[in-house]
């Protein structure tokens, strides 16, 4: 052992002295040792640039919409909720060739958003209630016109037998891309519970009264009708159309708190992308006024065929709540054609040629304003058939 070491530490003392021998014997076994070539450092990775956004579409400020309501389809019409399929089928003609564009609802409420641009001149067919012809009659009419549609259904109705539709018939409309949202859960007037529907159902809307509270039980109308929906046939709905297009603030209220986008009446007029969203006006066609859809076409009405501000809705809000009108709100009359005035003194100075009345059913009618007595009034005359009435005003 010793031996080894002092001829290790004589090699390492002579390979400093020169002394080739001995490096030669210490190395005469060594491997060659390969040159390791040299490698580029890797680059690091460059990294991703954003993806850059879609641009915003170009949207149409000035483009124009209307809204048709209808309900049952009917070979021999006997009341105003009832149009023929012939006088249907001419009216979808008369959309083309008007220049009409019929649209989605979606595609609607997405412009009003500014998340998709529609056609200048546009319109949106809607059924209300669940008829069945609105299934068997309407639905086939509307395929041969590849028109899109939105049908409001209300909760009690459907499913019930006779003229009513089915939940299967409502999901195969689904599938078929048929938009389908809330027209409330009784379809009572939201403003006098009760008020418009059979007894059968009042009875019922009496006692959801008296369990609920008023609130409870328009919460019901309004909210549980969505969630109803929304279960039964799997859809997101995001639209209500008020019974007989009244509302109340309390029913506005709860409309926005269910999460609607919007919610429809039935005071026909041009839609614009500005005005309340939970007061949309519809034209809702009858088989005996013609003249309903002809305005519908030219799209007159909440505001004289401009499109319909957020201040000329408050106006138009606080006008019907001053007014003082005969018959009342409310008020049941027993004469078929009775007279129709409106007070407007509390609106101050108003201009007479400015001063119009439009009547549910009958659109815009020749009413006569008495400017001394600041009076506007219409003599009905047509007799009104209708179990239920309302008129709207407008100065």
């Amino acid at each position: 052992m010793n031996k080894k070491v002092l001829l290790f530490c004589l090699a390492v003392s002579l390979s400093f002295t020169g002394c080739k021998k001995l490096q030669a014997l210490l190395h005469k076994h060594d491997k060659p040792v390969a040159e390791v070539p040299k490698v580029a450092p890797t680059p690091a990775p460059t990294p991703e640039a954003a993806p850059t956004p879609p641009p915003a579409p170009a949207i149409n400020q000035h483009a124009a919409v209307m809204a048709l309501c209808y309900h049952r389809f009917e070979d021999r019409p006997h009341d105003a909720l009832a149009i023929s399929p012939v006088d249907f089928e001419k009216q979808m003609q008369a959309l083309k060739d008007s220049g009409f564009t019929v649209i989605p609802m979606q595609d609607y409420l997405a412009w009003r958003r500014g998340d998709k641009d529609i056609p200048a001149k546009s319109a949106i067919i809607t059924i209300d209630d669940g008829y069945i012809s609105g299934y068997d009659v309407a639905w086939p009419i509307l395929k041969k016109f590849n028109y899109p549609f939105t049908m409001f259904v209300y909760i009690d109705y459907i499913g019930t037998g006779g003229k009513s539709i089915t939940w299967d018939q409502l999901a195969e409309m689904r599938d078929a891309g048929v938009d389908i949202e809330s027209h409330s859960y009784s379809h009572s007037n939201l403003k006098a519970p009760g008020n418009g529907v059979d007894k059968r159902t009042k009875e019922r809307v009496a006692q959801d009264i008296k369990t609920l509270g008023v609130d409870g039980w328009m919460r019901k109308e309004i909210i549980e009708s969505k969630k109803v929906i929304e279960k039964q046939l799997g859809i997101k709905v995001n639209v209500f159309a008020y019974p007989f297009g009244i509302y109340s603030p309390k029913a506005r209220e709860m409309v926005k708190d269910a999460g609607y986008e919007a919610a429809f009446t039935v005071y026909g007029q041009r839609l614009g992308r500005s005005g309340p969203s939970d007061l949309i006006g519809r034209y809702a066609i009858e088989y005996n006024k013609p003249q309903i859809f002809q305005s519908a076409l030219e799209m007159v009405g909440g505001g004289g065929g401009s499109a319909v501000t957020e201040s000329a809705y408050a106006t138009s809000q606080v006008a019907a709540s001053s007014m003082i009108t005969q018959p009342m709100e409310g008020e049941t009359v027993s004469d078929p054609k009775p007279v129709i005035k409106a007070n407007l003194a509390t609106m101050g100075d108003i201009d007479p040629k400015s001063v119009e009345m439009r009547i549910s059913g009958f659109g815009l009618v020749p009413a006569q304003y008495d400017a001394a007595t600041k009076t506007v009034s219409y003599q009905v005359t047509q007799k009104l058939r209708e179990a239920f009435h309302r008129h709207t005003r407008e100065s």
